[in-house]
């Protein structure tokens, strides 16, 4: 018979503190006794709801400290490759051809900022199509329209004579490869840069192009030339081959000082503050995209539909580093150009002038579908149609951009 004097209790109303330790800690064969945890002096008296709410925003703080060190070490390593570009130093060899060629264009129209502040670009270390001479691209083509072979213009064709094409067809001739360019040639590869002097050897590669617009505002043009475009996949499927390649940079000047760069890239680009773009001491940095050599401020693989929002997203990508250093102003023709004329001026006596008048194409027609190598991808195709050349690239735009759509100078990357 129970005692009277005592009562039921609850299982763990007499449970000592070393019991509840080992009850929590140490392993039990009594699965069914329950687990207490043990509570610090400062919380055990807080009312569950709160300490729970306490918990929970505990946690909380927690996810938020994760972030914010993550975030800190995106901005970080953002911060370094920022930085990558401007740590490199320029060897002796290509700053002593610097010296020179400024030496050369004193008491010329072109001023010392132009140099001082002209792009070094970076070209992709896989890329095998370098910038190429302007003169021995002339020598690998013949002028022609509708494939067929343009009688009449000057024989062999030169930078001097590569204008009288005006009036045999103007914009109709396209600049033909003499061997099937389908077959990729040697001749398309260009010249590598020196990996000392950064210069293209024996090949003129640039044109820099000065125009004053008055009022201290001076936009200085440079101009890559390369023989051959080999465009980026999409999918596996080859997409904007063209022979001959234009591509620039233009550094806005006010009263001898930088205030924006610009980037050519395919049919449009984009434009920074000077502020904001990598560089190599005082110039900027343009990273040429493999193959198609579209210029951009970083380094990276870049989604084709930032540029063309009519490419889908996450399909076409134009990939760039930090690869093969190029100085294009060691290989280049300097001029000035006048907007009321519609004149180019060398700095440089000697210097061919009449190839910027050019109204055609710098390489083949766009081939036809029924052309070995040739295909079509949604509407996009293999094999596309050369471009004009400089005269046609707006030196008169009076904004920083092309003026095909609205102009927006960012002022961070």
């Amino acid at each position: 018979m129970p005692n009277p004097t005592m009562h039921d209790h609850d299982a763990h109303d007499d449970v000592e503190l070393g019991e509840l330790e080992n009850d929590a800690f140490l392993p039990r064969e009594d699965t069914s006794k329950p687990v207490f945890k043990q509570q610090s002096i400062l919380t055990r008296w807080i009312p569950p709801r709160i300490r729970k709410l306490l918990e929970n925003v505990s946690k909380v703080w927690l996810v938020f400290v994760i972030l914010i060190v993550f975030v800190l070490a995106l901005s970080f390593s953002a911060y370094m490759n920022t930085n990558e570009a401007m740590m490199v130093t320029i060897s002796p060899e290509s700053i002593a051809l610097t010296e020179e060629l400024a030496r050369s264009l004193n008491h010329t129209l072109i001023p010392e900022f132009v140099l001082e502040y002209a792009p070094y670009v970076y070209l992709h270390r896989d890329d095998s199509y370098y910038p190429s001479d302007m003169a021995k691209h002339l020598e690998n083509t013949y002028p022609s329209i509708n494939f067929t072979a343009v009688e009449g213009g000057p024989h062999p064709l030169t930078l001097d004579n590569l204008n009288e094409l005006n009036e045999l067809g103007g914009e109709n001739i396209f600049l033909s490869s003499t061997e099937d360019v389908v077959t990729l040639p040697k001749f398309l590869h260009g010249q590598e840069p020196d990996p000392i002097t950064y210069r293209t050897d024996n090949a003129k590669s640039c044109v820099v192009i000065v125009v004053d617009k008055g009022n201290g505002l001076i936009d200085a043009f440079y101009m890559y030339w390369y023989t051959f475009n080999d465009g980026p996949s999409a999918i596996g499927h080859q997409v904007g081959n063209h022979l001959g390649d234009w591509e620039h940079n233009m550094v806005r000047f006010q009263n001898g000082t930088p205030t924006a760069v610009w980037y050519s890239q395919h049919e449009f680009g984009f434009a920074f503050t000077y502020s904001t773009v990598q560089k190599i001491g005082k110039r900027p940095v343009s990273f040429s995209a493999k193959g198609s050599h579209a210029n951009y401020a970083v380094a990276g693989n870049l989604d084709l539909h930032n540029t063309n929002g009519i490419i889908p997203a996450h399909i076409v990508y134009d990939r760039t580093q930090q690869g093969k250093l190029w100085d294009p102003t060691l290989s280049a023709y300097y001029y000035t150009y006048s907007t009321e004329k519609k004149e180019f001026t060398p700095a440089i006596k000697d210097t061919p002038v009449n190839y910027l008048y050019f109204e055609g194409k710098w390489g083949d027609d766009q081939f036809p579908m029924d052309k070995k190598g040739q295909e079509e991808f949604y509407g996009y195709v293999k094999w596309i149609g050369g471009p004009q050349g400089p005269w046609f690239k707006h030196l008169d735009r009076p904004d920083v951009c092309l003026p095909t759509r609205e102009c927006v100078v960012k002022d961070r990357m």
